[in-house]
């Protein structure tokens, strides 16, 4: 078993931690400041959020938001806009499933190498 006390770590303003990642999801601490946000975004996977501390508002692309706290869990689909906003102090934990995603860029580079090798010339 692997535990984190998501609390204790030193997790820093713009520098997201990831905590694991297997074939089976990505779990990822993100510091946020009062009033900073992640901006609006889409990621391949299923996008769990969890407050672990602080609150947070989160909108999707179609304007609906919710507010939390600790104990909040969002879920958001593969590729669902949404972008993410502390309201307060807050660290977030996100659970992305699985990992890397359908249609994820390194899916592509892995399936097709060759534009790996041209990208970097």
């Amino acid at each position: 078993m692997k535990s984190w006390n998501t609390g204790a770590l030193g997790v820093e303003p713009h520098r997201p931690e990831v905590l694991c990642s297997t074939a089976e999801g990505r779990a990822i601490l993100v510091a946020l400041p009062a009033g900073e946000m992640l901006h609006e975004h889409q990621v391949h996977e299923h996008t769990w959020l969890v407050v672990a501390s602080g609150s947070v508002e989160i909108r999707d692309s179609a304007g609906a938001t919710v507010s939390g706290m600790p104990g909040l869990l969002a879920h958001l689909e593969p590729n669902e806009r949404h972008e993410v906003r502390a309201t307060t102090d807050a660290r977030v934990v996100l659970l992305l499933t699985p990992w890397p995603g359908e249609g994820h860029p390194s899916e592509r580079a892995r399936a097709n190498p060759e534009l790996v090798m041209s990208a970097r010339r």
